[in-house]
């Protein structure tokens, strides 16, 4: 059988990070395995990419393009501020590429991988192929029960982003894009319900991340007294670092010997710092800042266990780490990757009401203090990890392409 071609839209895509990039990046590689893939990207990438495809010239056939916006029309975005805009932006401006490329070398499916976010745009001429879309999110929410917590900014936001989805489910837009796709890959069973009737037969639940095996070789460094507990991603209000901090202040009136991690930065960090104060744990929570990769994995490995309190997908290459390190997870169930998180080596919360949720998560760090079922859970967690690799993700990706468009 010969292999497809497909060109893959990939803004986010760079070697040796996490988050959206290392999944663009991750998908990439193992799609390369399987088809002919020419790969748009930001042209900010090349100068990581480059060297590291010189380093491996077994992915040496992957064609990558590479366009930015000129400085003078992107002087006004910085890290993730603007982001949204100039990706709309970004979109809008490579459609020539997408269009020329595709013609010239007879490609015929378009894969909009990177954001998979299903209200933000995707080139206007690849969605007129044949079109996979995804795996997106993007259509969850943030119930009021929660955001009625947070500062007023992160309330407004999230009671904007309510509306939003309300009339992004409704919108010709949506309708467009579910229409035109072959195949959508969903990163929830949430956002499936929440796609037009009529497209909900070609889509699919898939998770966009799987286990990096490379980082299981680490060994913690230091030993530690008492129960070490460690969230990690962005410190934004729907990440629900304050769910965690609330379960360990409860938590503690049992077994006092609890600290707890936190580690990214964001706008969300004085509000998590003046709950710590007020409930009177500031010394059992260390707020431990945005750290390098390498400090991330060997944290990661001295963890006892690792907390994802995100009230929707998030968090996601973190909890896979957790699988891969041995460590038991404790999260909420957002529908999506969690189906892959069995009971023998974590504990998967419901997302019910906001009390429930906080004493679930402190029955669930009680329990994990014996020492013990930490030890059984984290072995059988590094098997699992070894079923759930890229790898073996890869393989998933080749066969639901193949089964759609040959």
């Amino acid at each position: 059988m010969s292999r497809l071609k497909i060109f893959i839209s990939a803004y986010a895509c760079e070697p040796g990070l996490g988050s959206e990039i290392g999944v663009g990046w991750h998908w990439v590689l193992e799609m390369s395995r399987y088809f002919d893939l020419w790969v748009l990207t930001r042209e900010s990438n090349r100068s990581s990419i480059e060297p590291w495809i010189k380093e491996h010239p077994e992915f040496g056939g992957i064609h990558f393009l590479y366009f930015d916006l000129p400085k003078w029309a992107r002087f006004w975005k910085k890290g993730l501020r603007g982001v949204r805009t100039y990706y709309n932006l970004w979109q809008r401006f490579t459609d020539r590429i997408v269009r020329r490329t595709m013609q010239e070398n007879n490609i015929r499916i378009f894969h909009h991988l990177t954001y998979g976010n299903a209200l933000w745009s995707v080139s206007r001429y690849g969605s007129r192929q044949k079109f996979i879309w995804g795996p997106i999110g993007g259509l969850e929410t943030i119930p009021e029960d929660y955001s009625c917590h947070y500062e007023r900014k992160s309330r407004l936001l999230e009671s904007v982003r309510r509306l939003s989805v309300r009339m992004a489910c409704k919108s010709p837009a949506l309708r467009r894009r579910a229409s035109r796709a072959d195949l959508i890959l969903c990163k929830t069973e949430l956002t499936r319900n929440l796609l037009p009737p009529e497209a909900r037969s070609k889509a699919v639940l898939f998770t966009d991340v799987a286990t990096d095996i490379s980082v299981s070789s680490l060994d913690p460094t230091e030993t530690h007294e008492g129960l070490c507990c460690l969230a990690v991603g962005r410190l934004d209000a729907w990440r629900g670092f304050d769910l965690a901090i609330e379960a360990v202040a409860e938590a503690i009136k049992t077994y006092p010997d609890i600290r707890l991690g936190i580690m990214g930065k964001g706008v969300d960090s004085e509000r998590l710092e003046a709950l710590a104060k007020r409930l009177g744990i500031s010394d059992n929570i260390v707020f431990l800042g945005a750290v390098p990769q390498d400090h991330y994995r060997r944290l990661m490995a001295e963890a006892d266990i690792i907390l994802n309190p995100a009230l929707k997908e998030g968090a996601v290459t973190v909890s896979f780490d957790a699988m891969t390190l041995g460590k038991p997870l404790v999260a909420l169930d957002t529908t999506g990757y969690t189906h892959y998180f069995k009971p023998e080596f974590s504990i998967v919360i419901p997302r019910r009401d906001r009390l429930s949720v906080i004493a679930d998560f402190s029955k669930a760090i009680l329990a994990l203090a014996d020492e013990g079922l930490r030890h059984r859970m984290g072995e059988r967690a590094k098997e699992e990890a070894r079923h759930v690799s890229w790898e073996c993700h890869g393989r998933e990706i080749r066969d639901i392409i193949n089964n759609a468009f040959n």
